[in-house]
């Protein structure tokens, strides 16, 4: 029982995030550690592309997490930090890009793609409201019936009688 239960509670620890910030890396300073942590968390690691350099366990993730806390001593604002990442490694850097000229189709696209959905479904709708059904009474389903079955009849009798060339 004490086996299985040590088990279970090794899986379910295995499965918790590892963060890649190595102790080394910390700074005294627990405010300036804060800020550090958030920037981090805004960057993209360019080796793993859906991480940021804070979760990331990458050489390349590192020296930026470094070159973070490295501008953070020296004094810049975090916004400083993030436009020298930036003019560095462009704005794929970001996981959160901005919104300018270049990002704008980026930001709008979902909602271009939401309003023409929208237009196809009233345009469908408006299409359908005009059209009604007719239902047939009993009788004039009896000699539909009566009208296919005689045609389908007599166009197998037909086809025996008439070969194909």
């Amino acid at each position: 029982m004490i086996r299985r239960l040590l088990v279970v509670l090794a899986v379910v620890l295995s499965t918790t995030p590892a963060f890649a910030v190595n102790p080394d890396e910390v700074l005294a300073d627990p405010g300036l550690e804060a800020r550090a942590r958030a920037i981090s968390a805004e960057l993209r690691c360019m080796v793993c592309q859906n991480q940021s350099i804070d979760d990331s366990n990458a050489e390349l993730a590192k020296d930026l997490r470094l070159l973070v806390r490295e501008r953070l001593t020296d004094g810049d604002t975090d916004e400083q930090v993030i436009n020298y990442i930036v003019s560095r490694y462009g704005e794929f850097v970001l996981l959160k890009p901005r919104v300018n000229a270049r990002t704008i189709l980026l930001w709008a696209g979902p909602l271009l793609l939401a309003g023409v959905a929208s237009g196809v479904l009233v345009a469908v709708a408006r299409g359908t409201r005009g059209k009604t059904v007719v239902v047939l009474s009993d009788e004039e389903n009896a000699e539909l019936e009566r009208l296919l079955a005689a045609k389908f009849d007599g166009d197998q009798s037909r086809a025996d009688a008439e070969p194909l060339s």
